[in-house]
């Protein structure tokens, strides 16, 4: 078991902890499933297990790329000291592009707009950028319509020809990829092997296709072309409910009793007293809550881990705190309580806590606060293929 710790003696209320052996491990599984190059997705703070961290852990296990969001996060990695490619794709046409692209970050431009932008940026910074061009094919949210795309494409080679850009990737984004045989996939990439041939009749010789998502590498392989974006799966969580790939879930996320009572049969609990005691009991109070990222849809519904069995949340989810109803127990204060880890032990995993909320695993990781402590399990050497262990 592991304690929950601090230096100088303070202990935090709640920790996530996040196995780096994990994330390398769920890396090498995912290449041995494409023979395209591995970008892996590390924005919204590496889904909430911390951009740098995980960005050196996939890059020392193989990644050849890494994928952001914003031009914040690029600039993060470059002042981390991570040299590796990034590519960021989501801008506003009117940002100022300079730094980014002087800081060698491959730009995604889904717009003859957002292109401008860009290739002004690059003639303010003495260096050509890197561009990604995104076509919509069906998602219908960043991209350039198949209406926009031969004015993009004719935009880009202009701008190629006077060293502003150089268009180094084609891309697009599945809407589905989750579902065997889903037609939609199948629409989405005949469309982009339209706007491909279409790009390339306009004189564009991108290094690198992509397309597939995490569903999409581990279960449909037409679409991996050059380069594949892993996401959720990089995390540990497998992307797809009809396969299962041996992925293993890195983050433990976990709390501590903070106090207990013996309560009465119908004792009402939390707010509204939704949750009355059926019978006598002992509550645990449990400093974790929705300033932390425990859902208040999950009241009713989710279950923590304590003294090797599950026990369920009573009442309602309040800003610092839940109330769990352990029975008979023998709980007492300090006692560790999991809110989810891999489920090797029967404890709840992300995936029961998506469930519980109506969401998806990728809002509980990245909902959970930064109240929360991160703490770093190493890569083990034995795991690493004889590299020194990932400094974090």
């Amino acid at each position: 078991m592991i304690k929950l710790g601090g230096a100088g003696g303070l202990r935090p209320l709640a920790e996530a902890v996040v196995d780096l052996d994990a994330i390398a491990h769920n890396i090498r599984t995912l290449a041995g499933r494409t023979g395209a190059e591995l970008l892996a997705v590390v924005k919204a703070d590496g889904f909430g297990h911390g951009l740098l961290p995980v960005a050196r852990t996939v890059l020392a296990a193989g990644v050849g790329w890494l994928g952001v969001t914003s031009r914040a996060e690029a600039l993060t990695l470059r002042a981390g000291g991570v040299e590796a490619p990034v590519l960021s794709w989501l801008h506003a046409e009117d940002e100022d592009f300079a730094p980014v692209v002087a800081a060698r970050i491959d730009l995604s431009a889904a717009s003859s707009a957002h292109l401008r932008g860009i290739a002004a940026g690059a003639a303010r910074a003495g260096v050509r950028a890197e561009v990604h061009l995104k076509v919509d094919t069906g998602l219908s949210r960043n991209g350039a319509t198949d209406d926009e795309w031969p004015e993009l494409v004719r935009l880009a080679r202009r701008f190629e020809a006077v060293g502003r850009i150089r268009v180094r990737g084609v891309w697009s984004h599945l809407a589905g990829g989750e579902s065997p045989g889903d037609p939609r996939d199948t629409a989405q990439l005949r469309r982009f092997d339209r706007a491909l041939a279409l790009a390339r009749a306009g004189g564009l010789a991108p290094d690198l296709v992509h397309l597939a998502n995490s569903a999409a590498l581990v279960g449909l392989p037409e679409t991996h072309f050059d380069l594949v974006r892993a996401g959720i799966a990089v995390y540990g969580v497998e992307p797809r409910p009809d396969l299962t790939v041996g992925l293993r879930p890195a983050m433990t996320l976990r709390s501590r009793v903070i106090l207990t009572k013996r309560v009465a049969a119908g004792t009402g609990i939390s707010y509204g007293h939704d949750y009355v005691t059926a019978a006598p009991s002992t509550l645990a109070l449990v400093p974790v809550g929705y300033a932390d990222g425990v859902p208040r849809a999950v009241a009713g519904a989710a279950e923590v881990w304590i003294q090797g069995r599950r026990c369920p949340i009573a009442g309602r989810v309040t800003m610092d705190q839940i109330v769990v109803d352990v029975g008979d127990l023998p709980v007492r204060t300090g006692d560790e309580v999991l809110l989810f880890g891999p489920g090797d032990r029967g404890e709840p995993t992300v995936v029961d806590w998506a469930g519980w909320a109506g969401t998806n695993p990728h809002e509980i990781f990245t909902g959970i606060g930064a109240r929360v402590g991160r703490r770093y399990l190493p890569v083990r050497a034995e795991r690493n293929s004889g590299r020194e262990r990932v400094h974090v």
